[in-house]
């Protein structure tokens, strides 16, 4: 484990592979680096690539402040970017997964030439709340139900993922649910980032037709992960794979 500090926060990550080109892997809510490795991929992408796989702020062996202000979206760059320079690396390859996404959304936005390319999962590139009001309402919720309760529900379905909320700080978990559930869409930015871009999602996803759509009024490739739910979709290894080694190739 190796720390880099960034806005005075420590945000933790581990390396892995054989000096290939680098690939950072950023995880979602309630997931830490660690995640990566325990589904599959890392074992998969070192055969090739330098691995740098970041514990995000709030999760993991990073700082977990209470500020909602610490989560935000240019925050998130910049912790991205932290790692790279202790590292000594100008640019890199970026996969994330739903809020991984988002954070690599972010980078594009506020320093797209610290990315070499770009592989998003489960996140719609304008905003978190762009479906919430159709969730809620497929639900038979109020539309001012608290969806942390959701995502949270959603998370410990997971045993790794409880493992990890057991370990942690229920009040930077929300203060980091709180920062990224409001932050505006990054659409524009990302599209007039000059990043390329590789989108995905799982077909039950609420988010796979906004991701979709956008997509193809950009001209960048999207895949769908059959029959799958957001937290499905990052668990189907096999079928992403074979979807994103070429693009990052």
């Amino acid at each position: 484990m190796y720390f880099a500090r960034s806005a005075g926060h420590r945000i933790a990550y581990q390396v892995a592979g054989d000096g290939g080109p680098p690939v950072v892997l950023h995880p979602g809510m309630f997931e830490d680096g660690g995640h990566w490795a325990h589904l599959g991929y890392t074992k998969v992408l070192a055969a090739t690539h330098t691995v740098i796989a970041i514990d995000p702020l709030g999760l993991g062996a990073s700082d977990a402040p209470h500020d909602p202000a610490a989560y935000g979206a240019q925050r998130r760059a910049a912790s991205v970017t932290a790692v790279l320079d202790d590292l000594g690396l100008d640019r890199a390859a970026f996969w994330g997964y739903s809020l991984g996404a988002m954070t690599g959304y972010a980078v594009a936005a506020h320093a797209p030439e610290r990315l070499t390319r770009l592989v998003a999962g489960g996140f719609d590139p304008d905003g978190f709340r762009s479906r919430v009001p159709a969730v809620l309402a497929a639900l038979g919720l109020p539309g001012d139900h608290d969806v942390y309760a959701i995502v949270k529900e959603g998370a410990l379905a997971d045993p790794y993922q409880v493992a990890v909320i057991e370990a942690g700080d229920p009040a930077a978990y929300r203060a980091n649910y709180d920062a990224f559930s409001r932050e505006p869409g990054l659409g524009q930015r990302l599209a007039a980032s000059g990043v390329p871009v590789l989108m995905y999602a799982g077909g039950l996803d609420p988010w796979h037709d906004p991701m979709r759509d956008f997509a193809l009024a950009h001209g960048a490739p999207f895949f769908t992960v059959p029959g799958a739910d957001h937290g499905e979709a990052l668990r189907r290894r096999d079928d992403v794979l074979p979807e994103v080694l070429p693009f990052l190739a």
